[in-house]
């Protein structure tokens, strides 16, 4: 009887461990993914509701540090440099604090991204840029607070927070342009060196024609006559072809350029292979 009385303690315990009631969070969490030309753009935020209450100069005090939005830090990530405002802010993540007033909000940019509420110790030094943005008034009332991108186009959006009557924008200004050309400028300029030794490096390890391999090699090499590692495998392409005085010139380039550049790892190499084909 006392076995049974303890099983049955153990089966109720451990029900109670694992159940866990599920309702919804009076704040739900959102992630909003944006692509502004070439660059993307992600909002991740908690999203709290009016339920009646007056927002803004209310639950939410005028020109007062506010967290835009509830729980943990209302995050923004840049995959590239933009400028926000006309302030420069540098590609990564920041979290996103305001100081709502009457006519004009306050948007700021924070380093800190680990966080709920409003940092206790605010520290000026981690703010990555402040900008001013007007406040509009709604003809309507939005009930949950609201992140989104508006004027969206090739070289530009807005992002815009909207509750109760207040609708607030700040344009985001991205490199749209000198991604778009620098793409063209790669693609339409042909092969790169690295392009050239990553064919002629698998021509090689694959015993494929060498021939082809050394073409492709010797033009990775006289396009990046300082990386080592392009005349180390040049050295060995022509080991390959029997061509010694071509592989014995490319594995003194390597070395020498190796040294350079303090990478004792690839002297050692070339210096092996030296030996191997009789040079001292």
């Amino acid at each position: 009887m006392k076995k049974l009385l303890i099983v049955a303690f153990l089966a109720t315990f451990s029900w109670g461990v694992q159940a866990q009631v599920k309702a919804p969070a009076p704040s739900p969490f959102s992630k909003l993914e944006q692509k502004v030309g070439l660059t993307d753009i992600t909002v991740e935020y908690s999203r709290p509701s009016m339920r009646g209450r007056t927002i803004f100069g209310g639950l939410v005090p005028y020109d007062e540090l506010w967290r835009t939005g509830a729980n943990a830090y209302t995050l923004v990530s840049f995959s590239d440099d933009v400028q926000i405002g006309g302030k420069a802010v540098a590609a990564g993540t920041y979290s996103i604090f305001t100081k709502p007033g009457k006519q004009n909000w306050e948007i700021i940019l924070y380093t800190d991204t680990d966080g709920g509420g409003t940092p206790r110790n605010w520290d000026e030094g981690k703010v990555a840029a402040r900008v001013m943005a007007p406040v509009r008034e709604l003809p309507f009332s939005v009930e949950t607070f609201t992140i989104t991108f508006g004027d969206l186009n090739n070289n530009s959006a807005e992002l815009v927070l909207t509750w109760e009557n207040s609708y607030v924008g700040v344009t985001i200004d991205v490199p749209t342009a000198m991604k778009a050309q620098k793409s063209i400028d790669a693609v339409l300029g042909g092969p790169t060196a690295n392009d050239y030794y990553a064919a002629a490096s698998y021509y090689f390890e694959e015993g494929k024609d060498m021939k082809q391999a050394k073409e492709w090699i010797d033009k990775a090499v006289s396009m990046n006559p300082e990386a080592f590692w392009m005349s180390r495998r040049q050295s060995l392409i022509y080991e390959k072809l029997g061509d010694m005085k071509g592989a014995i010139s490319a594995a003194k380039n390597s070395i020498k350029a190796a040294k350079a550049r303090g990478n004792d790892q690839y002297v050692q190499m070339n210096e092996a292979s030296l030996k191997e084909w009789g040079i001292e």
